[in-house]
């Protein structure tokens, strides 16, 4: 696994008046823990999306050093807080790790192939599972894990230790094309009003004869 680099400085107080003031400064306020005792850092955002782009959802191994000091720590970018209107980073969380001991990591899922329901049935590939957890050694992280759905025809799911990975639905035109003629039969087959008229008139009729036999009873 490749290791990238960062470079961080360590910030003063803590608290929202200080993290606001040092994202209008262009800084992102952070926090490195794991090590003896946890440091309130500052970190340049544009860096960490730079060392996130094309590995989003697999975690990160990084070489950390302090801005003007050459100390430096083998880290974990644990996690990101993104603002969820703008999406810039707000905050980031560093975990330092001792490579020589197995850690608890996530690792993005990639599917690799084309389904035979998508190629030969217009199926859609739907991803059940993007992320999976892994225990290993830091230095082991691997970018991605492959998941061949080449074989999957629709209504095909391909599961891993029980857990659904992946699977092909059938075409949308599907889905859609029989809410559509459902609504159409139901507008054949509503009765015409001039129908419901004539079923009224009969009722009617034998309300005449009665006051026809009851005036020939008279005479």
């Amino acid at each position: 696994m490749e290791i990238r680099e960062l470079t961080v400085t360590p910030r003063e107080g803590v608290g929202k008046s200080v993290a606001r003031r040092l994202r209008r400064s262009g800084k992102t306020p952070g926090i490195l823990y794991g090590g003896s005792t946890p440091v309130n850092i500052a970190v340049d955002p544009r860096e960490v999306f730079r060392i996130i782009h094309g590995h989003e959802g697999s975690t990160q191994l990084l070489r950390v050093t302090f801005a003007g000091s050459k100390d430096s720590r083998m880290v974990i970018l644990r996690d990101l807080q993104l603002d969820p209107v703008s999406e810039n980073l707000v905050h980031v969380d560093l975990q330092e790790v001792n490579m020589d001991k197995p850690i608890q990591v996530t690792v993005a899922l990639r599917h690799v192939g084309e389904p035979v329901g998508v190629r030969d049935t217009q199926g859609i590939l739907e991803m059940v599972l993007r992320e999976v957890q892994v225990s290993c050694l830091p230095a082991n992280i691997p970018e991605d894990i492959k998941a061949d759905v080449s074989n999957l025809a629709i209504g095909d799911v391909l599961t891993d230790r029980a857990q659904a990975v992946a699977t092909v639905a059938p075409p949308a035109v599907e889905e859609v094309a029989a809410p559509v003629a459902a609504v159409a039969g139901a507008v054949a087959a509503a009765p015409a009003e001039p129908e419901v008229l004539t079923e009224r008139k009969p009722k009617e009729e034998p309300e005449a004869e009665e006051k026809d036999k009851k005036g020939k009873k008279k005479e």
